[in-house]
């Protein structure tokens, strides 16, 4: 069976790495920004790479679950950032260990193609990940956190029915353009679980740990760096991926600053 592809993307993909985190939430700020510029028509296609802060970026719905300050006390005390998406879903949780792919596009009808991008992606960054050694797919597995019908697991070699999730995708659409981000569990594992089961406890949320896991626990050794170039490489059949210089990106979307009102 033939897999179905994004479509081209007209004029290129600017692959750009931010060297460092601006912090979780100017981090989280500075995709919408990206948006923003994308549909005004100063930015094209672009993507975003970068290794974020220790974050729980949490769904509208939790912060609605009498639970949520006490989840939040608890990802604070776990040295993760508590944070309130735009996105739906459930909590999810990143770290150093992982890799965040920020894809902006602009585009005039953005919103017909919403779904099929998630399909799309997921099986794209699926195929980049098998380059990088692993046995990926998409697809929801039970009792995962942040549930998504385009997850994308991986299964250990040895016993294929055991997965562990290792990307979670989201999606923002506005008119004249998209965002499309992906999460990508690499390394450390083990404090995202601890936090995530913190966090799901005190929302009254099932869901199963085994089931939060990293590509480095499937395979021995994968960096964050071999699991970049195995995507950026996936990409490449994407669109014509070229290098963007950072600073050029900030000179036309400065980075956000975020300010903290202090209670009184």
């Amino acid at each position: 069976m033939t897999l179905e592809q994004p479509p081209q993307t007209a004029g290129g993909l600017e692959w750009v790495q931010q060297p460092e985190s601006f912090g979780a939430e100017a981090d989280l700020q500075y995709g919408l920004e990206l948006l923003a510029a994308a549909k005004q028509g100063r930015l094209g296609p672009t993507m975003r790479v970068y290794r974020p802060a220790p974050t729980v970026a949490f769904g509208q719905r939790d912060a609605h679950l009498p639970g949520f300050e006490e989840a939040a006390r608890r990802c604070r005390e776990l040295g993760f950032e508590p944070l309130v998406r735009k996105a739906g879903g459930r909590a999810a949780a990143y770290h150093e260990g992982c890799l965040i792919l920020d894809h902006v596009e602009p585009l005039a009808d953005a919103i017909a193609g919403a779904k099929r991008r998630f399909s799309q992606f997921g099986e794209l960054i699926a195929a980049g990940l098998r380059d990088a050694g692993l046995l990926a797919a998409v697809g929801e597995i039970p009792g995962e956190y942040c549930p998504g019908e385009f997850s994308v697991h991986g299964a250990h070699a040895v016993d294929p029915l055991r997965r562990v999730k290792l990307v979670g995708t989201a999606q923002r659409v506005v008119a004249g353009a998209w965002l499309f981000s992906s999460v990508v569990v690499v390394q450390d594992s083990a404090p995202l679980r601890e936090v995530l089961t913190a966090s799901y406890d005190a929302l009254g949320l099932d869901w199963d740990p085994a089931t939060a896991g990293s590509a480095e626990d499937l395979v021995p050794g994968l960096s964050v760096a071999t699991v970049e170039r195995s995507l950026r490489a996936a990409y490449s059949g994407h669109a014509a991926v070229r290098d963007g210089a950072f600073g050029e990106l900030m000179a036309l979307v400065p980075a956000p600053v975020v300010v903290r009102v202090q209670p009184a």
